[in-house]
């Protein structure tokens, strides 16, 4: 413990002099505090002795109430510091009025204090804190005589003003510096994040891309296997039919098991056909509301046999628009099944609206099912993510392909326990005829 203490409070320490106000302050008070403490040590006549080591420790408490300015509101730092300034330089003054005027050696403390100050202020600040300390020398002189002339307080201003005047060059030097580091570190920074952003969309999209190949190969090959199986069921099924009997019955049954296993097995296969040669999208002009009031006279069927309600609003304020009617169906329809899925079991509603917002077309889908878990939500659009037995992972993937395709963006909601709701955002597209 004895080892880890000096190394937090070191720690401590450097956390707390990071803000260049803050050191500025420590170093200001240090030299300021520390310059009067040494010229503390000459002896001073009788009838100008004042206690020094009692203004050192006033002098001390004063630079923290500084520090703690600076810290609590560091917006007006150089408010605080402009007025400490004018402080520092009516307080020598004053000490030279106590301690013998031009005689006072207390005069060298011009020296630190604007030479610190021309570091943060500037060296044309700096320039004229040197000739006010030259005029307050002076002027301090002529108050106390004897009289020293003009030629002491002439070297004052020469001698602390070259100086602090190169030292705020250089200050001013060195923050240009930094602060051109401190933008390239940002470029850089910034460079970095976006390469590595790319890097990983271009595995992700190699990624895909191999499993799209693969796909469109593997969906190729399976179909034909997929279209004898389901002829010959076919055939077998005729052959059954008719049958008066406990195992005609049963082959009946069994042949219609197949059929349904091969019509899901081929309409998987569409699906990886779908998603691996994606077509482009072409343009015509259409209506939005009459191609969401025929999808869902097309799924209203299967939703009834399901005892699911199925609600149509369309917003009469939506214009004709250009967008691909084909592709579009698709996405609202991926949409719907997934609704009717997640409400067939309660048989609960679902609800298809349409609505203009601006200058982009809305398509909602609405279902009062159990909801989307956050750990769900967080890998909905990933491809080949399912929670289905027998889904494959594309539906949305390909839904939020198809309006990316239109310009548009897909944006869902939900709370667990109270459905989902999914909305297709386009905006209202407008080619030009020549």
């Amino acid at each position: 413990m004895a080892v880890i203490a000096p190394s937090r409070t070191r720690a401590a320490v450097l956390r707390l002099l990071q803000r260049d106000e803050r050191l500025f302050a420590v170093l200001l008070a240090f030299v300021m505090v520390g310059g009067l403490a040494s010229l503390g040590l000459v002896p001073l006549r009788p009838r100008h002795r004042v206690d020094v080591y009692s203004l050192v420790i006033w002098f001390a408490l004063y630079k923290a109430g500084i520090f703690a300015l600076v810290t609590v509101n560091p917006r007006a730092t150089r408010r605080i510091f402009t007025a400490a300034l004018c402080i520092d330089l009516l307080l020598v003054f004053g000490l030279l009025y106590l301690t013998g005027g031009g005689d006072s050696l207390f005069y060298l403390l011009f020296f630190p204090l604007v030479a610190v100050n021309a570091y943060y202020f500037g060296p044309w600040v700096g320039l004229l804190m040197a000739l006010v300390a030259g005029l307050l020398y002076a002027a301090a002189s002529a108050l106390v005589p004897p009289w020293v002339g003009w030629t002491p307080p002439l070297i004052l201003m020469f001698l602390v003003g070259l100086p602090a005047f190169a030292l705020g060059q250089v200050a001013e030097r060195e923050r240009r510096a930094r602060s051109e580091v401190e933008r390239l570190y940002a470029e850089l920074t910034g460079t970095l994040t976006r390469l590595q952003t790319a890097q990983e969309e271009l595995v992700e999209a190699e990624r895909m891309a191999t499993v799209g190949r693969l796909s469109l190969k593997v969906a190729h090959e399976v179909r034909n296997p997929i279209a004898a199986i389901e002829l010959n069921a076919e055939l077998l099924g005729d052959m059954v039919q008719g049958r008066v009997s406990e195992d005609g019955t049963e082959a009946t049954a069994l042949v219609s098991a197949i059929r349904d296993q091969v019509t899901a097995l081929d309409a998987l296969t569409e699906e990886y056909l779908a998603f691996a040669r994606f077509p482009r999208p072409q343009f015509e002009e259409d209506s939005i509301n009459d191609m969401v009031t025929a999808v869902a006279e097309f799924v209203r069927p299967l939703a009834a046999r399901q005892g699911v309600g199925l609600q149509v609003t369309t917003d009469p304020a939506v214009p004709p628009m250009e967008f691909d009617r084909t592709l579009l169906r698709q996405a609202v329809l991926n949409l719907l099944k997934n609704g009717l899925e997640a409400v067939s079991q309660s048989g609960g509603s679902l609800t298809l609206a349409t609505q203009r917002v601006g200058e982009m077309v809305e398509i909602a889908v609405t279902d009062s099912g159990p909801g989307i878990s956050p750990e769900v939500g967080r890998r909905l659009f990933e491809q080949f993510f399912t929670t289905k037995p027998q889904g494959t992972g594309l539906g949305l993937a390909i839904s939020r392909q198809i309006v990316e395709e239109h310009g548009g963006k897909i944006r869902w909601s939900s709370m667990p326990g109270a459905g989902a709701t999914f909305i297709l955002a386009l905006p209202i597209r407008k080619l030009e005829h020549v």
